[in-house]
């Protein structure tokens, strides 16, 4: 009787696994018809372009799971590319069709100040054809109310705010914590402000990394708050008088933040969204049957609009993109894997038509070995004679600046981070967490460093003097290579150097990068590199992606936000609840070295 119970109960999963099984495969058919159905709606004859871009702004898309198509996801978690924002603002300006830009934030979780500069110089760009621009919202994060200045007229709801507040690095330090663990952290390091061993041995931040990172956080927040006054007229120095007597300033206008951003000239009108929608109607001379105003989304637009480089005769110049942790091998979309993206470089130099290539470099480095394959294969392609140039994205620091000394040139945006060169190794020992628990690790090995690595041990001193030899090592290679690509003597750059972090200001002045521009600007000296006359092609060299990979994608980019189920308030609750699991987690993996080094800078990734 128990026998066929549990039989009948497994004949029962069984029936229901194949159901749900076929369920999802006829939804997802259902899905591909639906998507591929049918000819695109027209554009309308006259209306605004629409940016409103969701989650985060990427330079390159993570990979995407197939369960991501079927339950909503936090906003957090959805991914915008750059160079559809970019792309879809330079169609525009010559576009009779579009009478205006309009910046719709509030689905923008992040951007950053790098990809703000590169996307506000396009929007420049239109402003100079006189279509006006205009940014309306209910409220405008830091990161949105950046990209907003750049509209010529901002709107907000009268029950809205500006959330400014300045930068801020903060980050935990567990010394204590391992200790009460019985957990031993060895680090080896080469680098005198190398500040990933600081949270692990210490419970605070170091006098000398308090310093640098005072540094580089001073010019980023001058690069932004000058900006907003430059765009929004106001006096130098405005902003942070504001910020650091904020609470004086809302208290007179009782406690009205919409008011008080009006009143400091963060923006030009309170206006409810139907007030808001009257205004965009005035401009763009043009409704839908809703009554909105006519508008069309940017990522619909650039998708009908942009024509196909890379089936023209024109010669080339190649955009890949390295974004991401550095690891060994074969690695996803949204992190550098050596194998897959040399391999991606290699390709893209054998392929027909290019010319020169650009790497974007976004990243803040990882596995040494890692690093050094990426390297050597973009030394190999520039002795072909072919153009590299690196183009520095928000980061490109540790083992992302290794990779860019290979390179011909070296452009980064004026809030670029770089630099951070050092090295280190670190793992944990457990040997006193056992003992408390009574257990104890005894044996033999055939030499001294037989199972030194074992982390149920107290560190082996020769295990000890070997990984510090090796991360001195790496580092001598690395200022080396710097030295030699950059052409500054080794003394000047060890004490240049030493694991700090450097704006791209900073960084220029020291003769670590050759010039502070954008991927355009970037893609210009590559063609000037390669001999090219102005008319050629900028083409995006997507990652490989298997059969399977390019369906999801296609079905990503065809359902938008949208998902076939939803599930309220839990995705979003959930994602910011084990936001910081999810981070120590990624660092984790991230330390995935086959020599147990790295160069990575962790105070970066902000």
């Amino acid at each position: 009787m128990i026998k066929r119970i549990f039989l009948a109960l497994w004949r029962g999963l069984t029936i229901l696994r194949l159901a749900l099984a076929n369920l999802i495969f006829i939804v997802l058919l259902v899905v591909l018809w639906m998507s591929f159905s049918g000819s695109p709606e027209p554009l309308p004859q006259r209306a605004a372009l629409v940016l409103d871009p969701t989650g985060r702004v990427v330079d390159e898309r993570s990979q995407i799971e197939a369960a991501s198509l079927l339950f909503e996801q936090p906003a957090a978690s959805r991914e915008t590319l750059l160079t559809d924002l970019i792309d879809s603002v330079e169609l525009a300006r010559s576009d009779d069709r579009i009478a205006a830009l309009v910046l719709k934030l509030g689905g923008l979780v992040s951007i950053g100040q790098s990809k703000t500069t590169e996307l506000a110089e396009a929007i420049a760009r239109f402003r100079e054809t006189g279509k006006p621009v205009i940014a309306v919202g209910d409220y405008f994060t830091q990161d949105q109310y950046r990209l907003a200045v750049e509209a010529d007229t901002l709107l907000m709801h009268p029950f809205g705010a500006v959330a400014l507040e300045g930068f801020s690095f903060y980050t935990n330090y567990f010394a204590d914590a391992l200790d009460k663990l019985s957990v031993t952290m060895h680090v080896f390091r080469a680098g005198d402000y190398k500040s990933i061993a600081e949270p692990l041995l210490r419970n605070d931040m170091s006098p000398g990394e308090r310093q640098i990172t005072r540094e580089w956080l001073d010019d980023l927040w001058d690069a932004y708050s000058s900006a907003v006054e430059s765009r929004r007229g106001l006096e130098p120095g405005a902003v942070n008088a504001l910020l650091n007597d904020f609470p004086a300033r809302l208290r007179a206008v009782d406690g009205d933040g919409a008011r008080l951003a009006l009143e400091a000239g963060l923006v030009d009108e309170l206006l409810d969204r139907s007030q808001q929608n009257s205004h965009l109607v005035s401009l763009v001379g043009a409704t839908d049957e809703d009554g909105s105003f006519q508008g069309v989304s940017f990522s619909r637009y650039v998708t009908r609009m942009r024509p196909s480089r890379a089936a023209s005769d024109l010669p080339k110049v190649a955009v890949v993109t390295a974004q991401g942790n550095m690891l060994p091998g074969d690695q996803p979309p949204g992190t550098i894997g050596s194998g897959s993206l040399s391999r991606l470089l290699r390709k893209t130099a054998e392929r027909k038509g290019v010319e020169a290539i650009v790497l974007r470099v976004t990243t803040g480095g990882g596995s040494v070995f890692a690093s050094e394959i990426i390297r050597a294969e973009i030394e190999r392609i520039r002795k072909t004679g072919m153009p590299v140039v690196v183009s520095m994205g928000s980061v490109a620091a540790s083992g992302g600046y290794y990779i860019a000394t290979a390179a011909d040139r070296i452009f980064a945006t004026p809030t670029s981070l770089t630099g951070s060169i050092g090295v280190f190794a670190a793992f944990p020992t457990v040997e006193r967490l056992l003992a408390k628990g009574g257990v104890q690790t005894d044996g033999l090995g055939t030499t001294e460093l037989a199972g030194a690595l074992r982390p149920d041990r107290a560190l082996n001193p020769a295990l000890a003097d070997t990984l510090q030899q090796s991360v001195d090592h790496i580092y001598r290679q690395f200022l080396g290579l710097v030295s030699e690509s950059r052409s500054i003597d080794l003394v000047t750059l060890d004490a240049l150097a030493q694991g700090r972090v450097l704006s791209a200001r900073d960084a220029l002045e020291a003769g670590l990068i050759d010039g502070l521009g954008s991927l355009d600007d970037a893609a210009k000296e590559a063609a000037a590199l390669a001999g090219l006359d102005d008319d050629y092609a900028v083409i995006s060299i997507l990652p490989e992606f298997s059969s399977s990979e390019l369906l999801l994608q296609q079905l990503s980019d065809r359902m938008g936000a949208g998902r076939l189920m939803t599930m309220p308030g839990l995705a979003s609750g959930l994602s910011a609840l084990l936001e910081p699991v999810r981070r120590s987690v990624d660092m984790v993996d991230s330390f995935a070295d086959p020599g147990h080094l790295y160069m990575r800078c962790f105070s970066c990734d902000l």
